[in-house]
């Protein structure tokens, strides 16, 4: 596949575009509202904002639907219902069947 390892060069994260997004969208939407006790809760924390990013947030190019896509659901099926995720930090909008 002659893949070849290029590096950047120290202190340059403009080098790296992708990698720097993610890791302020980690930092920015989850981290700086957590305090983190160990090695475990800050795992189960990033596994658990892993699952809303891919499942519940939306991402402009993606044309606001999610990377895991979801089904539209129609306005006249029931009120709308939150489910909070990350301890109520976000949150899932779902209609309740009527």
């Amino acid at each position: 596949m002659e893949i070849r390892e290029v590096k950047i060069a120290l202190a340059s994260p403009w080098q790296n575009a992708y990698c720097e997004r993610v890791i302020g969208s980690i930092r920015r939407e989850c981290l700086d509202h957590v305090i983190v006790r160990n090695q475990e809760h800050l795992r189960r924390t990033l596994t658990s904002y892993l699952i809303c990013y891919h499942e519940m947030r939306t991402h402009l190019g993606l044309a606001k639907d999610c990377p895991e896509s979801r089904a539209v659901q129609p306005i006249g099926a029931g009120d709308v219902i939150a489910i909070p995720h990350l301890n109520g930090l976000h949150h899932q909008y779902l209609r309740k069947a009527a």
